[in-house]
């Protein structure tokens, strides 16, 4: 009866074999509606910051420096789909992308507090 009771424990204890094993390069892509939703997000802070730049002084050099954000997004996002990518690298390109949309959502914000409409 004791060995039976351990055994049954064993048997319970034991992986499905039915879960596939993570191959070592697989990580979740970023769906596509988010990465959407990010260029779409700089676009429209790059288009307001360097639209209120016109007509205030102080935003020309936020302007230049939001223009690098789309591009910075892309890049990101060729590494996180390159093949030669290693699992490590597209974690981070995937974290990168997420914080640029970040970056351009909060700074997208900010622009009524300096001055902009």
């Amino acid at each position: 009866m004791k060995w039976l009771l351990i055994l049954f424990a064993c048997a319970g204890c034991k992986q499905s074999s039915d879960v596939p094993a993570p191959s070592g390069h697989e990580v979740p892509a970023i769906p596509a509606i988010e990465i959407k939703r990010g260029q779409d997000a700089c676009k429209a802070y790059v288009d307001k910051v360097c639209g209120c730049a016109e007509t205030t002084p102080a935003m020309k050099q936020p302007c230049s420096l939001a223009r690098a954000l789309p591009e910075a997004m892309q890049v990101s996002l060729d590494v996180a789909a390159s093949a030669d990518s290693t699992r490590r690298d597209v974690r981070q390109a995937n974290a990168s992308v997420r914080s640029i949309a970040k970056k351009c959502i909060e700074a997208t914000a900010r622009l009524t507090a300096a001055g902009c409409p």
